[in-house]
This record gives C-alpha cells, structure tokens and sequence, in this order.
C-alpha cells in the first residue's frame, strides 16, 4: 500500500490513542507546558479585547505557543478533509443510524448529521437548543470545571490530579445523562 492510500485510512485506536498521550510528556519536557484548548479562546480573547477586565488582565504572550497549537489543530482538520479525505461515507453504527431514523435523522453527508445542524434548522426549537443553548452549555462548563474535556482527561489525569478525575467523572456521567434522558426528548421536538 503507498504512503497516501495507507494515511487516508483511519488510524486503529492503538495508534492514534499513544500518539495523543505521547503530546502530553512532549510539552512536559518542551518547557513544562500544559494541553488543553478551552484555554486559547481566552487567550485571544486577552489580545484583542482591549477592555479592562480583569479576567483578561494577564501575561497572555507567555502562552502564545497555545495559539500556535490550536492553529496547527485548525490547519491538520483542513488538510485532513481536503487532501486527505477517502472518500468513504462516514461510518455509522447501524444500531445508531436505527435509532437516529425514529428522530427523521437520514443525512450523514459530514461529520455531523445534515438533519440536525444547518443554518435553517438553527430558527427551529430544536436547533436552538442543540447549538445555542448547548454551545453555551458547553462553553460555561468549561469555565466552570476550569478547562476542557481534552485538557483534563488527557492533561489533567496523566497528571494524577484530583480536579481533572472530578472533571472527566462530571463530563462522563453528564454526557450519559444528555446521551440517553435529555437529547432523546430534544431529538422529538
């Protein structure tokens, strides 16, 4: 198989999961650097809002690095759909496409489903929940637990740090309750 077909696969968990923990020991040693993301929105916040808050008065220049990280994060997601793309369908479970059928979810075309995220859907009452309400959600649970998913399961736990456990168990037992008792009856609306 040539270098370009085998890169276009996707990668089996045993490679892709040690090549995301390999980051963590990597900006460890590379100047005692800390993953996460949620953390370069307020970064950039501090650069370019010059206002007198003082949740944004802090060294931010000392974090560049971050914004250089989440532009290669940005740059990789267009690369990889553009140039590395398959183009294969998106594989879905069965039991899931089953499932997503009673809700009249049909369209997998990208990622997410068509159905659910578009800019007409977005004036409907389930669209406003799904992407106002929840990316507010999700953005003041990140405040909130003091970073996000990746920072404290992958950062936080490598770590041995007892905020991130509480985090990651707070992200996990929310996600099953949102997955199986709340987004069923937003799905219905």
């Amino acid at each position: 198989m040539q270098f370009w077909e085998w890169i276009k696969q996707p990668w089996p968990w045993y490679v892709a999961g040690p090549l995301i923990g390999l980051v963590v020991p990597l900006l460890l040693i590379m100047g005692n650097k800390t993953f996460g993301v949620s953390s370069s929105l307020r970064h950039i916040c501090a650069a370019c809002i010059p206002a007198n808050i003082p949740f944004f008065k802090y060294n931010w220049r000392k974090e560049t690095w971050n914004l250089f990280f989440v532009t290669g994060i940005i740059l990789g997601a267009i690369i990889a759909t553009n140039w590395l793309n398959n183009g294969a369908p998106i594989a879905v479970d069965p039991k899931l496409v089953n499932d997503l059928k009673q809700y009249n979810i049909h369209n997998y075309s990208s990622i997410v489903p068509v159905d659910l995220f578009n800019w007409p859907s977005l004036l409907t009452v389930r669209g406003f929940l799904l992407m106002v309400v929840g990316g507010f959600l999700v953005g003041f649970g990140t405040r909130y637990a003091g970073g996000c998913t990746s920072g404290h399961a992958i950062m936080g736990l490598s770590n041995l740090q007892w905020p991130s456990l509480v985090a990651t168990c707070c992200f996990m037992i929310g996600g099953f309750i949102t997955a199986n008792l709340i987004l069923p009856v937003i799905l219905h609306l």
